[in-house]
This record gives C-alpha cells, structure tokens and sequence, in this order.
C-alpha cells in the first residue's frame, strides 16, 4: 500500500483523519474517511448527537458504530436475490460450493505493512516468481530457498510449506485463487490477499464432492446478498463523497442519486 506523498492532514469536510505527524497507508486512509463519512450523514441524519467528536485515531464512538448501522439499514435497499438469479451463480461457480477439496500449498510470502512501498514490493515479488518459474528438473528448490531468504511468514523456515488446506483454513481471497482451477505447480501469478502478495506453489490436489444446487441455495443466496450489499453500500459513499469537501485523499464520488 502506497503511502501519502504529502504531510498534510487528509480531511472530511474540515475534520481530520489523522494526526499531522501521522502518515497512513492508502487502504487504511481510506477506511478512516469513508468511516467520517457515515459518521457525519449520521448526525445530519439525527441519529447521532452533535457532540459526538471526530477521531484522529480511526477509533469511532459505540454510538456512533450504531448509528452507521442504523443509517445503512435505512440508506441502503439491498433487493433479494431471484432463485433464476441463484441458479445462474451457482451454475457460473459450482465448484466454490464443493465440500473436502484439498490443496497441499507452499508460498512465500511479501508482506504488505504501514509505509511499505507496494511498487517496490510488487517488483519482488515479480522477480522471485519468475526466479522459481525457472527451475529446472535436477536444479536445488530454488521455492523452498526463496521461502526461506524472502518470505515473511514463519513457514519460510520449512520452505515456505503450509500443508494440507481447505478453503475454510484460507482466508477468503486466498481460498479462491487456490481452488479456483484445477493447476499444479507455481502459478503463474502472484496471489493477492489481506497479508499481502503470495507467490505460491500447488504441490497436490484432492477434489472434493460436488453438492447439487438445493444443498446449498441459502449459501448461494447469502453470497449474492453481500455482493448487493457491497455494491449498494459502495454507491451510497460516492453519493456521500460527491457532496463532502474531502482533502487529502481520493475517493470515488458521484453526483447522481444513489443507484439500487
């Protein structure tokens, strides 16, 4: 995550998001502002007090967390999926509903931290992809010796080895560039997460049992709630954001009424 090229404190209509010797990374900037931004439509919306105060730290008032949760249970009309609409999904992601697969996985790992320069550690991440794509039969495991001197999660030390996974042993994101397709080997990507960028090796394979549709309809339907959800929820912080007087950092606006 890249971090702020100036000093300056960011801003959400005149309050500050950080601390002036604070610099934060752009995710959590914009987490901070986005959280600003429901904070203040709360109390234009009367459901927080005017003397709930701003933070400096990210850390909002329990008040305040239920007012937002109040405002998005109003904001927001997240319309109930269609069983034609579940049915197209599952047909589209039927594997993603298997149960037992398994994976046995080894990765190395490239951290992304507060203040890391993400295009520097994109470039070696790239480079060390393309060093253990390289290797040839006979040659020293050159994925276990990039594990070991450039992984920053404690299973370098076992040649980056993470053994037998499921889906539910990965986090979200992982789970699906892992179980996604059938391959075996290195990928020929990295593997973006929540900790960072992975460049990671499939050793084994086991396929698990395919459920039929009724199996798993509320499953099929609970994720198209949250993907309408996410969607609405994104719709509504450009509306925010479009009439907001934001400093200091970018953020997706738009003029137009909330789309549902």
């Amino acid at each position: 995550m890249d971090t702020l090229a100036e000093p300056a404190v960011a801003r959400i209509n005149g309050m500050s998001l950080h601390s002036p010797d604070e610099t934060l990374d752009v995710e959590t900037l914009r987490q901070r502002a986005c959280t600003e931004l429901l904070r203040q439509a709360t109390q234009r919306a009367g459901l927080l007090g005017a003397d709930d105060a701003a933070s400096a730290d990210g850390v909002i008032s329990e008040a305040a967390s239920s007012a937002i949760e109040t405002l998005l249970s109003q904001a927001l009309a997240v319309p109930e999926p269609s069983d034609e609409a579940c049915r197209r999904h599952f047909a589209a992601h039927a594997a993603d509903y298997r149960t037992g697969d398994r994976a046995r996985v080894r990765h190395v790992l490239f951290a992304v931290t507060p203040g890391v320069n993400v295009r520097a550690l994109r470039q070696r991440a790239e480079a060390a992809l393309l060093d253990v794509r390289c290797h040839r039969d006979g040659e020293a495991d050159r994925f276990a010796a990039a594990a070991a001197s450039l992984s920053n999660c404690p299973s370098g030390a076992q040649g980056g080895d993470l053994g037998w996974l499921t889906r539910d042993d990965c986090a979200p994101e992982f789970a699906r560039e892992i179980f996604s397709g059938s391959e075996v080997g290195v990928l020929p990507r990295l593997v973006h997460s929540r900790f960072g960028l992975h460049v990671v090796e499939v050793l084994e394979r086991e396929t698990g049992v395919d459920k039929p549709f009724g199996a798993v309809r509320g499953a099929v339907q609970m994720a198209l709630r949250q993907k309408a959800y996410v969607t609405a929820l994104r719709q509504y912080l450009q509306v925010l954001a479009g009439a907001a007087d934001v400093q200091g950092v970018a953020l997706d606006s738009a003029d137009s009424p909330l789309v549902q």
